[in-house]
């Protein structure tokens, strides 16, 4: 795998690229129907940090989510990692790492993660299924989600279980080629 962040010029970059992608990609092309409303809402809150230590980035995930804590009207935070685990394996350990915390904290229930990666890849899938743009974003990010939102979201959708069918049919119209040069564009324009 070619992870896409080699060189990152700047932590605004970073944050710029991540905004793009969340707005041209997870709202645009509505992978996430509840985005929207936060996004308007002016409730998410974006934060790249450039550490690459992994003890570092593990606190600035414990930073976030005391911030999350203490301020109500953050409804979720897309942590971004502008310089740290390009590589996907190591990304998935790190958040392992960040789920384990939250569970020691005993938040699991109060929070959720998700995660997006320029590697990402789901699970027996073939690394350019178009499935996995889903998931795929400009930089590394740990998404932090209050469990009551989500909760809240889903049970006001009308077909919530039938989302993740719907994003890996509209990922697999717009090709390969569609979803390739997106990325690199938002990584390279931002």
């Amino acid at each position: 795998m070619n992870a896409q962040i080699v060189n990152v010029p700047s932590v605004l970059h970073a944050e710029r690229a991540t905004r793009q992608w969340l707005e041209q990609v997870v709202v645009g092309l509505n992978l996430c129907p509840f985005a929207r409303r936060v996004l308007d809402a002016g409730s998410v809150r974006i934060v790249v940090t450039d550490e690459t230590d992994m003890e570092a980035l593990l606190m600035a995930f414990a930073t976030e989510l005391a911030r999350l804590e203490s301020e109500p009207s953050i409804e979720t935070t897309l942590l971004v990692f502008a310089s740290a685990v390009p590589d996907f394996f190591e990304y998935l350990d790190l958040l392992d790492m960040a789920q384990a915390w939250l569970e020691e904290q005993e938040l699991e229930g109060i929070y959720q993660l998700a995660s997006f990666h320029p590697d990402y890849q789901f699970a027996d899938s073939d690394p350019d299924d178009e499935a996995n743009y889903t998931n795929r974003s400009p930089f590394p990010v740990i998404h932090l989600l209050r469990e009551e939102s989500v909760e809240g979201a889903v049970a006001s959708h009308p077909n919530a279980e039938g989302i993740p069918e719907r994003n890996i049919r509209v990922a697999r119209e717009k090709g390969l080629a569609y979803w390739q040069n997106l990325l690199k564009d938002l990584t390279d324009s931002a």
